[in-house]
């Protein structure tokens, strides 16, 4: 009986370490189950033994594999995520979805974003309403493939006030969480082809929206370079005096990555991994999360940091992505 209430006792320790820190054990435990907070208590003591039902209950909610909990030996991962398509995608909703990780991430005391990728962090893009909304409409029209989309053309000021607020959100709580990036020469790239489809195609609705995206795209860079060069995050238009977290960059140019986040957190981490353009999946597991953040130090140990140090290469990397947008805009 002792083991038993032992692995129990476990097992709320584990569900207390994945919970953000303003919310209560005892609460969550309670409204889950529909019991009081006295019978959450004495179940979380190991006072009462909890049943199968209640334990499934708890794994689905908090995505905890029953493999990890009994100590199986097993080769299977727990992953958690959905599948995106055009019956249940709204780019609103997906914006709220990324505010809510992050304001997750930053309701822990040690948090940090780790990225390694073969585009640029999503999060960039929100500088600039029109660039997301650019960004938006290709995976609509492009991705998803929406009938009401198919003869629809681009125009980058048709993005609603409330979207470009969400925006907004997004890239102010993306700059208070410390991160590190590890870029490759290519990853502007994919943004740069996909304006290059959507000009010859005939998908822009005017020159000047073509021009407006190579526009935002410059100043994205922009911006990057003049945070990287500070160390610091800071928004897009706020004085030189408004700081925000820590911000490491680094450029590697043999290792082309796979759109990676790591996520180091008070206790352990989360490793966020994309696939198909648009979604993305979510693993907790200790062993991955490990061995994901041995892969990154080997990473950075094996990549030149410009952030803060190293103007020389800094200048020149920033200068070659300047130049390969201004190269495709004299294509237009």
């Amino acid at each position: 009986m002792e083991n038993s209430n032992s692995a129990q006792q476990l097992f709320f320790q584990h569900i207390k370490d994945v919970l953000p820190p303003h919310l209560s054990l005892v609460d969550e435990v309670a409204e889950l189950l529909d019991i009081s907070n006295d019978s959450s208590y004495r179940r979380i003591r190991g006072e009462k033994a909890i049943s199968f039902e209640e334990l499934r209950t708890l794994c689905g909610h908090f995505k905890i594999s029953l493999d990890k909990l009994l100590h199986l030996k097993t080769d299977t991962l727990l992953f958690e995520g959905k599948f995106i398509d055009r019956t249940n995608f709204d780019f609103d909703s997906y914006l709220q979805g990324l505010l809510q990780l992050l304001t997750y991430i930053s309701s822990f005391e040690r948090k940090e974003i780790l990225f390694l990728g073969k585009d640029a962090p999503i999060f960039h893009h929100f500088n600039f309403p029109e660039l997301a909304a650019f960004k938006s409409f290709f995976w609509m029209k492009t991705i998803l493939n929406y009938p009401e989309y198919s003869r629809k053309r681009f125009a980058s000021d048709e993005f609603s006030p409330a979207t470009s607020q969400l925006c907004k959100k997004l890239i102010e709580a993306y700059n208070r969480i410390p991160s590190q990036e590890v870029w490759h020469i290519e990853c502007i790239q994919t943004t740069i082809r996909q304006v290059e489809y959507y000009r010859d195609t005939k998908v822009f609705a005017s020159g000047r929206d073509v021009e407006t995206i190579y526009s935002c795209l410059l100043r994205t860079i922009d911006h990057i370079e003049a945070q990287v060069e500070q160390g610091v995050k800071f928004p897009i238009h706020a004085p030189q005096t408004v700081r925000g977290a820590p911000f490491k960059f680094y450029i590697n140019e043999f290792i082309y990555g796979d759109n990676t986040y790591l996520v180091r957190l008070d206790e352990g981490g989360m490793v966020i991994l994309n696939h198909a353009v648009l979604n993305t999946i979510r693993t907790r597991d200790a062993n991955f999360v490990k061995s994901s953040d041995e892969h990154f130090q080997n990473i950075i140990r094996r990549s030149t940091q410009i952030s803060e140090v190293g103007e020389k290469e800094r200048s020149k990397f920033f200068n070659i992505l300047r130049e390969k947008i201004e190269d495709s805009r004299k294509q237009t």
